[in-house]
């Protein structure tokens, strides 16, 4: 099952499973109704609770970028005003300005009920379904301005694209088997499957809820494959005019404009 979030044509918001809207609690009982969804305006999937990021996670992308492979889960943290729909455009700062603005695709774990300690074993099942994500990166605030920390150049806002929708577990039993993609203008930047994580989902999970609790409707941003633009010489930063597509296989495209910030 594929869960949307959208718009109506009376500026109503609801959820839909496979183009029906849905009634009830997203993460707790909902009914799926036999009325055809009005969507006016596709919507993030989700309104999360937290979302929780995580660096370095792919080996290939760990060697281009020169990066010490990482011990532990590089945990970093976006604001949930960073959300951004898809089409809606990616603003690049200019208050705060940055001119080295990044792409990131990225598979997106929704967690579904509330779990702490958990065990790798038992971790996909505290899963409700997954969606694409794409990490939008101020390299600039990130490794010079940030203070050594990453949530500046990672945070501001429209810098977490989420959607098309969220794929349910029952479609994705295994979420380390699944192709990703970006394209740029239509041209392939990063191309590579996610079994190249270091630490795979159910890793990411113990981790991540040990000692904290991960809240139904948090997002865990899972790391990038190679082929950011900071690693092509010259790198390839986004402008404004580009246009940006990130593909996940069972999961769909999800589709942003660039633009300058007003």
């Amino acid at each position: 099952m594929k869960i949307t979030r959208y718009q109506d044509s009376k500026g109503n918001i609801h959820f839909a499973a496979d183009g029906k809207r849905l009634t009830g609690d997203l993460f707790g009982k909902f009914t799926v109704t036999n009325e055809t969804a009005d969507v006016r305006k596709l919507l993030a999937p989700l309104v999360p609770t937290a979302i929780l990021c995580i660096g370095a996670n792919y080996r290939r992308h760990i060697e281009e970028t020169g990066h010490k492979v990482p011990e532990y889960p590089v945990l970093f943290m976006k604001q949930p005003a960073a959300v951004q729909n898809p089409g809606d455009p990616v603003l690049l700062p200019r208050h705060l300005r940055s001119d080295e603005v990044d792409y990131e695709c990225e598979l997106a774990v929704v967690i579904g009920k509330s779990c702490k300690n958990v065990k790798r074993d038992q971790a996909l099942s505290y899963v409700f379904g997954y969606t694409a994500a794409n990490d939008i990166s101020a390299r600039d605030w990130q490794l010079k301005k940030g203070g050594s920390q990453w949530c500046r150049g990672k945070t501001f806002d429209t810098f977490c694209p989420l959607g098309p929708c969220i794929t349910l577990t029952d479609e994705i039993p295994d979420p380390n088997t699944l192709r990703l993609s970006t394209r740029i203008n239509g041209e392939v930047r990063q191309d590579w499957n996610t079994n190249d994580m270091l630490f795979n989902v159910p890793t990411l999970i113990e981790f991540l809820s040990g000692g904290m609790t991960l809240m139904p409707g948090t997002v865990i941003l899972t790391g990038t494959p190679h082929g950011v633009g900071m690693a092509h010489t010259p790198p390839k930063w986004l402008k404004a005019g580009d246009t940006m597509t990130v593909e996940i296989e069972k999961i769909g495209q999800l589709t942003n404009p660039v633009e300058d910030e007003k």
